[in-house]
């Protein structure tokens, strides 16, 4: 397995302007179409990646989140379907699949390549649980060149005989480690079985454990390890500003809502690890005259993709979130993460701040580590190197606190008059409409 790494000796003083995407050899109407959005210059990823890919060599991409994977894999995947000669005619079925874990990210993915596409006449659709067959088969059989999906539905459409995908000749595995935290290995390993024929195949992840490098060695063809960073380098943002104290559970909600208001502060993400917590604080926080969206399990895929969208957008700046968002949320310019409660394990911290100080932008991650979540953070500050084992103690009325997080130390703990909260962003048994 070759292996292609960032020369370090390149952050130099003046290290050389990235290289454009028309310079790597992507087709004009691609370069157009990203262009048109302001998107000309590649990532590390993509200057590392595009070469290979481009080539229908098969490889591994390994950065981390924000770094720019999707154009990474997004933009020869479509140059080859587009414009490469090695690949058949467009006929309507399927010439590229792309895996992701989530919904969400299946989304989001699917919005980049659309753009992408733009120019040309590739069509792309997004295939997820959560919506009816019925849509989807018939997207299917009006005629798709790209599939973006979740893995158990994408099986079961091909299983059924929907989802055609003997004509495949890219296949993209986004976000594998991921996909195997989420007890997914066994389908994708029956997709990659159904692609008997010589195609190319693109996998990406963040971390690479034992059971993700071996699916490549199974599945894939003499693959290139690419690495957008020094092997060593520390698993989290550099641009990323992490700050952690002790918070305790019934100050966590005042805490948040003085840190809402923290100077320099736009769109904020919210982590929490439960339904129930997710639900609760948003009526919280919409008490105190906040507008809060939020995006969890107890909710229809409809009002998530609609918070998302409110999110994204920035009607909502503030998105109350469970794990399940934690790799959907694809917006370069979160300020603040904030983490309520302390994540399970140290990748899902790595995911979740990984929302802020994205693709340039600087951010600042907070973890509010309950008394009872102590022994969770120090495995997380050992595994990753964090050096902050014992985090001070702070309260929403500490001077250090104010001062850390530029807070006007003046602030109230309420916003304006209490908002009146939809069922639709707390469903759950035995809520409705709550002031």
């Amino acid at each position: 397995m070759g292996r292609v790494s960032a020369d370090s000796s390149l952050q130099a003083n003046n290290p050389p302007s990235p290289p454009t995407f028309a310079s790597l050899g992507v087709a004009a109407e691609i370069c157009e179409a990203l262009g048109e959005a302001g998107i000309t210059h590649t990532f590390a990823i993509q200057e590392l990646t595009l070469p290979l890919a481009l080539d229908g060599k098969d490889l591994i991409g390994q950065a981390r989140t924000g770094m720019g994977k999707t154009l990474g894999f997004g933009v020869p995947l479509l140059d080859r379907v587009f414009d490469d000669a090695a690949v058949a005619e467009l006929d309507g079925t399927p010439r590229a699949l792309v895996v992701v874990p989530t919904r969400e990210l299946a989304v989001q993915v699917g919005v980049d390549l659309t753009l992408a596409a733009a120019k040309t006449p590739v069509r792309v659709t997004t295939i997820y649980g959560g919506r009816p067959y019925e849509e989807q088969i018939a997207t299917l059989n009006d005629g798709i060149d790209v599939v973006v999906g979740t893995p158990g539905r994408l099986l079961d459409l091909h299983q059924r005989g929907d989802l055609l995908l003997d004509r495949v000749a890219v296949l993209v595995l986004d976000e594998a480690d991921e996909m195997l935290d989420m007890g997914f290995l066994p389908d994708i390993e029956t997709l990659l079985s159904a692609l008997t024929h010589e195609h190319q195949t693109m996998l990406f992840s963040a971390t690479m454990p034992g059971p993700i490098l071996a699916l490549a060695r199974t599945f894939l063809h003499k693959p290139v390890h690419i690495r957008a960073e020094d092997p060593g380098a520390s698993a989290t943002h550099a641009s990323t500003r992490q700050v952690v104290f002790k918070s305790h559970r019934m100050d966590k909600e005042t805490v948040v809502a003085k840190l809402l208001q923290a100077r320099g502060r736009g769109r904020t993400i919210i982590f929490v690890r439960t339904k129930r917590t997710a639900a609760d604080l948003v009526t919280e926080l919409s008490r105190r005259g906040f507008v809060v969206g939020a995006v969890h399990g107890d909710l229809g895929q409809g009002t998530r993709e609609k918070a998302l969208t409110e999110f994204r957008q920035g009607t909502t700046e503030i998105l109350v979130a469970t794990d399940v968002a934690a790799r959907g949320i694809d917006v370069d310019d979160v300020t603040h993460v904030i983490n309520y409660q302390t994540p399970d394990d140290p990748q899902t911290y790595v995911h979740r701040i990984g929302r802020t100080g994205r693709a340039g932008n600087s951010g600042t991650a907070v973890t509010l580590v309950g008394y009872d979540e102590l022994a969770k953070w120090k495995a997380i500050d050992e595994e990753l190197g964090l050096d902050t084992p014992e985090p001070p103690e702070w309260f929403s009325t500490s001077p250090e606190f104010f001062a850390a997080l530029d807070i006007d130390p003046d602030v109230e703990g309420t916003v304006g008059p209490a908002r009146e909260v939809a069922e639709s962003t707390t469903s759950g048994p035995g809520r409705g409409r709550r002031r």
